[in-house]
C-alpha cells in the first residue's frame, strides 16, 4: 500500500471512530422522560360521597339520571382500570340542619376519594334565618374535607340552583321572582367565598338552571327541579374539577 493512500485510509477511519464516539457520548447523556398517563388516578378505586337535598338525590328523574349517578358514568371510561363507588346521601327537603344530622347519623369513615356538596335552597326556600346557613354551611364544608382523607382538594361545592325560572315558579308575581333569585345569589356568594378561603373548588351551574323557562328541557316532570338535560350540563362543568381530584 502506498504511503499516501495508507494516510487517506487513517484519516477516514478516524473521522468514522470519532463520529461512533460522539454520538456515544450524547446517548449516554440523554435522559428519557418516565411514560405517565395523567388519566390515572393514584388508586385503583376511587370511593365517591355526594352530599345534599333534592338537587342531589335527583327528584323527579331516574335514578341513572341523576348528577351523582351521570358523573360516575362518565368517570368510568376515562379511568377503566378504576373500580368507582358511589354514596349518596341527600333528600329533598333537607336544610343545612338535616343534612348535618343525617351525616352524624351514619357514623362515616374518612375514606372518600371524592364529596360534592350541594345544599341551601331548603334553607331559602322555607324562610329560614340566613344566620343559620352562615353558621352550619362551613360546618358542613368542614365535615366534607374531613371526609375527604382530610383534603381539600378533594371536595367539590356545587353552587344552588334557581327555582325561579320554572314553571313551578312562573305563576309568583315579578317581585316574588326577583327575591328568590336574590336570595339564592346571596346563600351563593357567601357559600362561594367560605370556599375561597378554605381553597375548595366552588362550580357554580346556577346559570344553566336559569335557562328553564325559555329550554323546557332543562326542567324535569314535576315543573321544579333539574331534568336529566340539566344534569349533564351539571356534570359537563363539574368534570374538569372532578378529574383534577381523582386523576392527581
Amino acid at each position: 500500500m502506498k504511503p499516501q493512500f495508507k494516510q487517506i485510509v487513517t484519516v477516514i477511519l478516524s473521522i468514522f471512530l470519532l463520529g461512533c464516539s460522539t454520538n456515544e457520548s450524547n446517548s449516554e447523556n440523554v435522559v428519557t422522560p418516565p411514560i405517565t398517563n395523567p388519566n390515572n388516578p393514584i388508586s385503583k378505586s376511587v370511593n365517591y360521597l355526594a352530599l345534599g337535598d333534592s338537587y342531589t338525590i335527583g327528584e323527579s328523574v331516574c335514578e341513572t339520571c341523576r348528577f351523582p349517578e351521570q358523573l360516575k358514568t362518565t368517570l368510568k371510561p376515562l379511568y377503566p382500570e378504576t373500580d368507582f363507588s358511589l354514596k349518596i346521601i341527600a333528600k329533598t327537603g333537607w336544610t343545612t340542619s338535616n343534612l348535618i344530622s343525617a351525616i352524624n347519623q351514619e357514623n362515616l369513615n374518612s375514606n372518600y376519594d371524592l364529596v360534592t356538596l350541594l345544599i341551601g335552597v331548603n334553607n331559602q326556600y322555607q324562610h329560614i334565618e340566613f344566620s343559620v346557613y352562615q353558621k352550619e354551611f362551613p360546618k358542613l364544608l368542614n365535615k366534607a374535607i374531613e371526609l375527604a382523607k382530610g383534603s381539600k382538594k378533594n371536595v367539590i361545592v356545587i353552587s344552588i340552583p334557581d327555582y325561579a325560572y320554572t314553571p313551578f315558579a312562573s305563576y309568583y308575581s315579578d317581585a316574588n321572582r326577583m327575591k328568590i333569585s336574590s336570595e339564592i345569589n346571596q346563600y351563593n356568594t357567601f357559600a362561594e367565598d367560605i370556599c375561597i378561603s378554605k381553597e375548595v373548588t366552588f362550580v357554580s351551574i346556577t346559570d344553566i338552571t336559569r335557562q328553564g323557562l325559555s329550554n323546557k328541557n332543562l326542567v324535569a316532570a314535576d315543573g321544579l327541579h333539574p331534568s336529566e338535560s340539566a344534569y349533564k350540563m351539571f356534570v359537563e362543568r363539574i368534570l374538569p374539577k372532578v378529574k383534577m381530584a381523582v386523576g392527581n
